[in-house]
């Protein structure tokens, strides 16, 4: 697509956090977007960012950023698209308050994920579903989602698995990195020398994603793809990325060569329209025996790919694999500025 004349302001919800931190950093320099607003809780509004956030971000807080003044978060920002890193436990009731206000809100939270006319988008697997933004009852305002992180590697790695043989069943078994908690997070005497094998609600979260992600919008409704998912989530001593053990059962039979090309040739709307943040591709698979590895492959492409190995057979299902991704920014605010991107390509976002 032809390059924006000028850069399109933007606003992040809830910057002070460890997502919104991330949207930050990734947003900094962006050659489409300009952050023009912060906002945070009551207690920072009104004093410089680089005052009130505790900044754990690698790169150093941009100046012109670290300057701006912390807003409230109310719709009266000077924009018309704002991010949201807003925690759950809020993010429902503002995120609706901006978009009945005329805004885009790109969102990180979980509430509207299972909206009936929300897209629960990730732009290399459903970018068709952005159709349903014509039934939002949000008069001028649009609210897009972005999935779990933990959904979104496994999501990635399974589509062309589905389009080329069909899915019938997954089991997935998760070993998620501690800033998938958020900051402070998970407490050191909790996480070292430990495997915690419980995180609240995420089964059921990558029990449920997938099937929306995977499936169709028929116009007026999303139609769940036909999938039985079984998870099991557990969180290591891993700093950034998500690494996940995957059984597949498919539809139709195929040779693991024919597997590794599937993923390998992948490529989707993101790379057609040459997106900033894209992977030029989504999908890196690895022949060696031990990986991957977060440690050394979660930054992979700016940490939008994602990387796969051990493919090999399943004696239970098909076929099984080990698939990586970046939790916090694949999973995360990258993947959030993907979709706007994808908006933005595709005339949602003026």
């Amino acid at each position: 697509m032809k390059k924006l004349q000028e850069k399109i302001p933007v606003a992040i919800l809830g910057a002070t956090g460890s997502v919104g931190q991330k949207f930050v950093e990734l947003l900094a320099n962006h050659p489409w977007f300009e952050i023009v607003a912060l906002t945070a809780s009551e207690r920072s509004s009104g004093k410089k960012y680089r005052d009130v956030v505790n900044w754990i971000q690698s790169a150093p807080l941009d100046e012109r950023i670290g300057s701006l003044v912390v807003r409230k978060t109310q719709p009266d920002l000077p924009c018309k698209i704002v991010f949201s890193a807003l925690d759950a436990v809020v993010a429902e009731q503002f995120e609706q308050e901006f978009a009945l206000s005329g805004y885009v809100v790109i969102s990180n939270a979980r509430n509207h994920r299972f909206h009936p006319s929300v897209p629960l988008l990730i732009p290399d697997v459903n970018p068709d579903h952005l159709a349903a933004i014509a039934k939002q009852p949000f008069d001028d305002g649009i609210i897009v989602t972005n999935p779990n992180c933990s959904t979104t590697g496994l999501v990635i790695a399974l589509k062309p698995l589905a389009d080329s043989f069909g899915i019938d069943k997954v089991h997935v078994v998760t070993m998620q990195a501690l800033s998938g908690a958020g900051y402070p997070g998970v407490s050191s005497l909790q996480a070292t020398d430990n495997v915690i094998p419980f995180i609240k609600s995420e089964e059921e979260k990558m029990e449920s994603e997938p099937r929306k992600i995977l499936g169709r919008w028929d116009g007026s409704r999303f139609i769940d793809a036909d999938v039985i998912i079984s998870a099991s989530c557990n969180r290591v001593p891993v700093i950034d990325g998500h690494l996940e053990s995957v059984s597949v059962k498919l539809n139709s039979a195929c040779t693991i060569n024919e597997i590794k090309e599937a993923w390998v040739s992948y490529r989707s709307a993101p790379q057609e329209l040459k997106l900033p943040s894209a992977p030029k591709q989504p999908i890196h698979y690895f022949d060696q025996p031990d990986m991957p590895q977060p440690r050394l492959l979660r930054n992979l492409e700016n940490g939008m790919a994602v990387s796969i190995g051990r493919l090999r057979p399943c004696p239970i299902l098909d076929f099984k694999f080990t698939v990586l991704s970046h939790n916090t920014i694949r999973g995360a605010a990258g993947g959030a500025i993907l979709n706007a991107e994808l908006m933005a390509a595709k005339g949602y976002i003026q």
